[in-house]
């Protein structure tokens, strides 16, 4: 009995036992149901955060921009790959042994790396867009903790052409100028942001990419070849006349294309940091300088469109000054009775005052404002200057003489040379632009912004333009531009030689001036509108001698490359002349000779080559003789390929391409050359191509008038 009731004692102290601990149990169970509830139901997202910043880091990295292309689809920029060394702290060991061996490689300093390591335990950079052989000899240390991303990198290929109108771009890939930063949100896209993940291990490892999206491409106005001439004669002129700066612009004068642009100085974009803010100036569109006498056109072209003057009609420019409220401006020469188009060709300032007074202040502001002077052209880089340009109401007495003959006015290359333009093109104002167009793979993307087409206006009527086109002419064959005269293509243009403003006396400098010349070719139908701007060359500093050669040897590569037909027959003892003083110059100075500058003949020679350009009817070209076009063919390096059949352009493709100097002589295809094809020569010799014309160009030359002459004299103006 006492056995049973010990045995139900026991019993019920097993099952109370099993109760307490079941219902503790029960009580933990829903404790940590409870808690795992809380946990994952109330604060998920906090504990996914913390979680999420412990396993994984976003890296933004620099996007992938698009390439800029120039109009041939030669590529100018692009983008490539490069690796980025950064860190991981909590892995690395010794972080002082880690910085020692690292810094001798980035070339960081070892307190700076180690500064970084512990700024951050889970990533710190230790250099950004290392070099190929940087990037091996960190990845040979192996050092633990120490890993690559891939990022992109900004790369012009062609170096320093074109730079002004590329621009250049931080490390971050941002644009700093050019169209890099014109067209920055375009080009550069949407951010790129790498995800780092850890295992439990805290070993990282890839992720995947939160977002990519390529920029947009741009294809350019600019071609490549035209804007390396356009750089090479430049630096050739900078570097004879020592000059401080200086600019070329060659345009499509019938849609405002900008073929090549030019500054001096220039740089490297791929090295642009530490570059002095003075050579990464675009000095074509932010340099503003008096024009001097290139702008004596817009004065004769305002007279002309209100029908005040003509070609024939003559002014008596009083012996070479005038007094204005008081003030006696002198001319350069002492001119007497001239034509307009005397004054023009012999830029007279008395002859220009004089025309401007008879537009009268108000309608001569009326026309420079027309011109596009005093505002902004619109052109599709940064930085653009609007040039200086007072309210009548705010000129003085002597104001609209110093404006005619282009003082008291300020100027930007790219605002000149876009109203030269429109004379070219029969009075039309087009829009410069760099940018022809945007491209997402093979779509082309709609114009917005500064990339929006605008109107182009009329400035002056068709016939005013034709009238200063026969004028401008005429400075070319016989006035102040006569070294700008093309060999096969009929020219215009118009010289300037402006002070500087010295600033230390806040006078008009006796030393430093700004040489230029404006033109463009054939006349009839140019195709090409160039500007040379020389700042403050040493020695000759006058737009004649110093920068009407540039414009002509710009345009003797240019024409021809483009396939422009020669609209004037070559004169045979022009060619002859440069062909003997090729002969016999020596072997050594033979790249430094130009079979197209004449400006070293007499004036006799000089003389009768312009009477034979316009006066001569256009013979059939025919084979020069072998004694004349022979050069050294021995010694050299280079063979000279068959040009047979071959157009303008290639040729001179294949030339630039080789290092040789191209003389081409006639029109149509390629048939005759000198060296002969497979000779060996040195880089720079001169091959002189014969083309044979078309019976059809024949006819057009026929048909040409010679040089504009003044017929009558049907006023005399006097004071």
């Amino acid at each position: 009995m006492r056995q049973r009731r010990a045995h139900a004692a026991s019993g019920q102290e097993t099952a109370k036992r099993l109760l307490i601990v079941t219902g503790v149990a029960l009580f933990w169970t829903a404790a940590v149901l409870l808690r795992l509830g809380y946990l994952q139901l109330v604060r998920h997202g906090e504990y996914l955060a913390r979680a999420m910043r412990q396993q994984q880091r976003t890296i933004e990295i620099t996007p992938q921009r698009g390439v800029i292309y120039d109009r041939n689809m030669h590529p100018l920029a692009m983008s490539v790959g490069v690796k980025s060394a950064f860190a991981v702290p909590a892995e690395i060991k010794d972080e002082s042994l880690a910085a020692e061996l690292l810094s001798g490689i980035v070339n960081v300093p070892p307190d700076v790396l180690e500064a970084r390591f512990q700024s951050s335990r889970s990533f710190a950079w230790v250099s950004r867009k290392l070099p190929p052989e940087k990037a091996d000899a960190v990845a040979k240390l192996n050092l633990k903790g120490i890993y690559f991303q891939e990022e992109n990198q900004r790369f012009y290929p062609k170096r320093d052409l074109a730079s002004h109108v590329l621009g250049f771009v931080d490390p971050d890939e941002k644009g700093l100028g050019g169209i890099e930063y014109e067209l920055d949100g375009k080009i550069r896209g949407k951010s790129e942001k790498i995800i780092v993940m850890a295992d439990a291990r805290q070993r990282w490892f890839d992720g995947s990419e939160a977002q990519r999206e390529r920029g947009a491409n741009v294809v350019l106005t600019l071609d490549e070849k035209i804007q390396y001439i356009a750089q090479r004669e430049l630096v050739a002129t900078i570097e004879k006349t020592h000059a401080q700066a200086g600019s070329v612009i060659v345009m499509n004068p019938n849609n405002g294309e900008i073929l090549a642009l030019a500054n001096w100085p220039m740089f490297n974009p791929n090295v642009a940091t530490g570059v002095p803010a003075e050579a990464r100036m675009n000095r074509s569109v932010s340099a503003v300088y008096e024009p001097g006498s290139t702008f004596k056109l817009v004065t004769l072209a305002a007279a002309f469109d209100q029908g005040l003057i003509r070609g024939e009609d003559v002014f008596d420019c009083e012996n070479g000054s005038i007094v204005l409220s008081g003030h006696r401006i002198h001319d350069h020469k002492r001119f007497g009775l001239l034509t307009v188009a005397d004054i023009l060709a012999k830029s007279s300032d008395v002859g220009a005052i004089k025309i401007a007074l008879m537009l009268g202040p108000q309608k001569f502001y009326d026309y420079i404002r027309g011109f596009g002077f005093g505002a902004m052209t619109q052109v599709d880089l940064p930085g653009e200057s609007r040039g200086i340009l007072h309210r009548p109401e705010a000129w003085s007495g002597i104001s609209i003489g110093s404006v005619s003959m282009g003082q008291e006015v300020g100027v930007t290359p790219i605002q000149l040379i876009t109203a030269v333009s429109a004379i070219a093109n029969g009075g039309t104002m087009y829009r410069p632009h760099v940018v022809q167009e945007l491209r997402r793979g093979a779509k082309v993307l709609p114009a917005e912004g500064p990339l929006a087409e605008v109107e182009p206006r009329r400035v002056i009527r068709p016939e005013t333009a034709a009238s200063l086109r026969r004028l401008m002419e005429g400075v070319v064959l016989g006035g102040t531009g006569f070294l700008a005269r093309l060999d096969g293509w009929t020219a215009a243009g118009k010289t300037g030689s402006a002070q500087k403003i010295d600033p230390a006396t806040g006078r008009y400098s006796p030393r430093n001036f700004i040489a230029s010349f404006t033109g463009f070719a054939p006349i009839n139908n140019p195709a090409v509108t160039i500007l040379v701007s020389i700042d403050s060359p040493v020695g000759l500093h006058e737009g004649g001698p110093v920068a009407a050669p540039v414009f002509k040897r710009i345009a003797e590569q240019v024409l021809p490359y483009l396939e422009v037909p020669r609209d004037v027959q070559l004169n045979p003892r022009l060619i002859q002349a440069a062909y003997k003083k090729q002969q016999a110059a020596d072997a050594e100075s033979l790249e430094d000779f130009t079979a197209t500058d004449f400006s070293g003949q007499p004036d006799a020679l000089l003389e009768e080559s312009n009477e034979g350009v316009t006066a001569q009817t256009p013979a059939p070209p025919q084979r020069l003789p072998q004694s004349v076009t022979r050069v050294e063919e021995s010694g050299g390096d280079i063979e000279v390929p068959d040009f047979s059949g071959k157009t303008m352009r290639e040729v001179s493709e294949i030339c630039v391409r080789l290092g040789l100097d191209p003389v081409l002589v006639g029109s149509n295809l390629a048939t005759d050359q000198t060296p002969a094809a497979g000779a060996t020569v040195k880089r720079g010799t001169k091959v002189t191509v014969q083309f044979g014309m078309p019976a059809l160009m024949k006819q057009a030359n026929k048909s040409m008038g010679g040089a504009p002459k003044v017929a009558r004299v049907r006023k005399v103006y006097k004071r």
